[in-house]
């Protein structure tokens, strides 16, 4: 119960819900919004950079030799993940806004987050270096074919992706993503020597994201549009999706023969979904009356799967003591 309570106050957590609240009661319309995506894309791109500069390419480099653990996580998590998300988007489109169903398939694609699966797996007894290097993996992989892959998946009666979107991706993620990881030797070291500030700035950035998006769907009547049924039916599969991933992800470990050390860093690494990669994207790829309900089914995995890892990590951590 207390490891629960914890994942709900995690900073991260009582920012997007602030934003979801802040969106809700004043969203940013008209001129405003203009003015808060060109905000909300300079922090995407200084977030992109950031995280070129952090991601260890040197252990990534030396981790991509475990085909046998990274080429597994990499299928389920692009493959395994995004075709149970198919099925989710499915099962939506039949109650829920053409947008939420869409949002399944986003949520499906995008990559495992870097700090929580790695903490995750630390506090289970994981093997911390596998899950550095497979998160690492993960997410400079979500740069370049995240977008695509929602592009292939996506029905043609589902909300279009903004043609705009694509070029927009290549400037604010690709290439500041690339100039991280150009001057990591030069800056690397002054990031990591401010953690904690460049941390703040991570969970601002993404909030802001949050909010813009979340402004453009309170605006479409996102609180009208979704009856407390629907809400019942998008939590439902919200769920169904989580024990796929975990119960998923922990069982293919198993069928890997991985030892329990590396079978714990892939669970995590496999079945927490990044929403420091969904917000920045949403905004950048989707229409801003689009992006807001897109992100649904993102945000609510994201707190169910601080709420479940929590508890998890600390039975794991037992089990081994």
């Amino acid at each position: 119960m207390i490891a629960r309570m914890g994942a709900l106050f995690d900073p991260l957590v009582r920012l997007l819900l602030l934003a979801i609240l802040l969106a809700s009661l004043l969203p940013v319309t008209g001129e405003g919004r203009a003015i808060a995506r060109l905000v909300s894309d300079g922090g995407v791109f200084l977030l992109f950079l950031l995280n070129g500069l952090r991601l260890p390419r040197e252990q990534v480099l030396h981790g991509v030799r475990n085909l046998r653990y990274l080429l597994p996580l990499v299928l389920f998590v692009f493959g395994g993940m995004a075709f149970a998300s198919l099925a989710a988007s499915g099962l939506a489109a039949v109650q829920l806004p053409a947008s939420v169903a869409l949002g399944f398939i986003f949520l499906g694609v995008l990559p495992s987050t870097v700090q929580s699966a790695t903490a995750y797996s630390s506090i289970a007894g994981g093997n911390i270096s596998l899950s550095v290097v497979g998160a690492a993996v993960l997410n400079i992989l979500g740069v370049f074919i995240t977008a695509p892959l929602i592009g292939l998946l996506a029905s043609s009666d589902m909300p279009g992706i903004d043609l705009g979107g694509l070029e927009r991706i290549a400037l604010i993620l690709l290439l500041p993503f690339v100039l991280g990881q150009l001057f990591q030797g030069w800056l690397g070291p002054l990031v990591s020597e401010r953690r904690k500030l460049f941390g703040w700035m991570d969970r601002i950035v993404i909030s802001i994201a949050v909010y813009v998006a979340f402004s453009g769907a309170v605006e479409q009547g996102l609180w009208t549009l979704i009856s407390l049924a629907e809400w019942g039916v998008l939590l439902s599969l919200v769920g169904a999706m989580l024990a796929f991933g975990f119960f998923g992800a922990w069982w293919l470990g198993g069928l890997l023969r991985l030892d329990i050390p590396s079978r714990v860093s892939f669970l995590f690494a496999g079945a927490q979904k990044s929403i420091a990669m969904g917000a920045p994207l949403a905004s950048v790829l989707f229409a801003p009356e689009v992006a807001g309900l897109v992100l649904l089914p993102v945000l609510v995995y994201h707190l169910l799967q601080m709420v479940i890892s929590a508890p998890l990590a600390a039975r794991f951590s037992r089990a081994e003591g």
